[in-house]
């Protein structure tokens, strides 16, 4: 049986508030090399959705990972796109969200945080709270996202567990209410301490990770009598987290004050299980969703989605694109025709699809916190909403990011123009990175704009290997922008150190080469209208 068969047995029929309640949508965040996309594969390992778990170099003659099927995240080892899976498990319907962990496409990691009701906070137990999870966290706290925190590579070398929870509480504010906790320092892992039944949990590696590792289960008793000094550590230590009261509070967790841990290790599937059996017990199910006005459009309301990514080349025979909506309301099915609340258009659902990584299925039916794959969706953009009967509904849009890094992008093949044309309107309308024009640059040489110099690389690839189109960019030096609040003013803004670009929603972008130009010029020109470029996640 595939993944999305797994999944669609265990949607079955009824409506769509009890079917939400068997939902768990989440995202999984990390920094870089925490061991994110392993432990998406690990999940569905356990699952049992997958017979084997790939690993993301592809060692051992082990195949890739399910998430990263992109060629360039296969060649490098991290994610540069997020992923969807889908796959049903004790009675419920897990969307799992894969992210980037590379700061140069937050963006992406944004609209996907957009779309979840919680996330899984990964973390290497030698690094801790590393800069992008930091940047990340905050966005889940200004989202109110509950988090479940799992320290990963437990099987290596790596700092105290006791150290790894207070720099938790320390440094951002979140209690630490460990489930789990580790008997054996890290790198000497013999299992875990199961903080709430009391017992011992021990894991028997498997060569290279690839298969389920085998548990074993142990009363306090027997495990002190077979452990000796390893348990008997960790039971005080457990017994000091009780007395300064990091037991479970649900309450906590879900106003996004106090966080779950557990400790394991992806690439060897300890603890993995135990983890997927918390989120199916602990994170929240899909809820009301507040529109543009700000009032909550109910679950049992019509079905309304909205698109939070756009894909194109998932393959290649056809070169389609996906967009990517989650289901906020009623249900969802295939064939019905809804409407596009940007041009108040009807949209034909009539090629729907349920996704794990790169693999598809035809769906039927879809509920409020799962995820669909529209197919052949031109029209439809990031952060456009989609809905059913009256009256209409709209959710709020996706904001862009301040780009950082600009590069003007030229076809290095005169032949290919029309090519280099849809495929720059596929890249911005996707948000692989931002398209800005320039009115004395001309229509022929638009300017990408990024967050991170990584998205010129993927630009370029895709140019290349989908369109046909290679391209050559020129980089620009400006680090520093502003939006122009008064359109008059522009003249004053096009100098040896600004530049204004046209944006895709109609508004203009002033782009200087570093705040001194910025300084400057407004010291010069103090009637300037000039607005900071600000995105929920600030």
């Amino acid at each position: 049986m595939s993944a999305t068969e797994d999944a669609r047995s265990a949607v079955g029929g009824g409506d769509p508030v009890q079917q939400a309640r068997r939902r768990r949508t989440f995202a999984v965040i990390s920094h870089p090399d925490a061991g994110k996309s392993t432990l998406t594969e690990a999940l569905a390992l356990h699952a049992r959705v997958l017979s084997e778990a790939g690993a993301v170099h592809g060692k051992a003659g082990r195949r890739g990972v399910v998430s990263d099927w992109l060629a360039m995240e296969r060649a490098r080892g991290i994610s540069i796109t997020s992923a969807a899976l889908q796959f049903g498990y004790d009675d419920c319907v897990i969307n799992l969200l894969d992210t980037p962990g590379h700061a140069d496409f937050s963006e992406d990691t944004y609209r996907v945080l957009s779309a979840v009701d919680s996330a899984v906070m990964l973390l290497d137990a030698a690094k801790g709270l590393e800069p992008q999870t930091l940047k990340l966290f905050d966005v889940c706290r200004h989202r109110g996202i509950p988090v479940i925190t799992f320290i990963n590579k437990w099987d290596r070398p790596g700092r105290a567990a006791l150290e790894l929870c207070d720099e938790l509480s320390e440094r951002i504010g979140l209690s630490p209410m460990p489930l789990t906790w580790p008997v054996g320092e890290a790198g000497h892992f013999r299992g875990v301490l199961d903080r709430e039944a009391g017992g011992f949990v021990g894991y028997e590696r498997q060569a290279g990770g690839a298969q389920l590792a085998a548990q074993q289960r142990l009363s306090a008793e027997q495990a002190a009598a077979e452990i000796g000094a390893e348990w008997q550590q960790a039971v005080e230590e457990s017994e000091l987290l009780s007395a300064d009261g990091a037991d479970l509070d649900i309450a906590a967790f879900n106003e996004a004050s106090a966080t779950p841990v557990l400790f394991g290790s992806a690439v060897r599937n300890f603890g993995v299980g135990q983890l997927l059996d918390v989120l199916v017990r602990l994170a929240p199910q899909p809820g009301p969703r507040a529109d543009v006005r700000g009032k909550s459009r109910p679950l049992e309301a019509p079905f309304s989605a909205f698109v939070f990514k756009v894909q194109t080349g998932m393959d290649p025979a056809h070169r389609d694109r996906v967009a990517f909506a989650r289901v906020c309301s009623g249900e969802f099915e295939r064939g019905m025709v809804v409407t596009h609340a940007a041009t108040g258009r009807p949209f034909a659902t009539k090629y729907a699809q349920q996704v794990f990584g790169r693999q598809r299925d035809t769906v039927e039916t879809a509920y409020p916190g799962d995820v669909v794959g529209l197919v052949n969706a031109s029209a439809l953009g990031v952060g456009d909403t989609l809905y059913a009967g009256k009256p209409a509904v709209e959710f709020p849009g996706m904001p862009s990011f301040a780009p950082e890094h600009f590069a003007v992008a030229r076809t290095s093949d005169p032949g290919r123009a029309k090519q280099f044309r849809r495929g720059i309107e596929q890249l911005s309308q996707e948000g692989v990175v931002q398209v800005l024009h320039s009115q004395t640059r001309g229509e022929g040489a638009p300017v990408l704009a990024a967050v991170g110099p990584m998205q010129f690389d993927v630009a370029t690839h895709r140019m290349e290997s989908e369109f046909r189109a290679p391209i050559e960019l020129e980089r620009l030096p400006y680090r520093v922008v502003r939006l122009v609040g008064d359109e008059s003013q522009r003249p004053r803004l096009q100098t040896r150190t600004s530049e204004v670009f046209d944006r895709p929603d109609g508004s203009a972008l002033a782009a200087f080469t570093d705040d001194i130009a910025l300084r400057s010029l407004i010291r010069l020109h103090p009637e300037l209208d000039l607005r900071h470029v600000v995105a929920d996640a600030e």
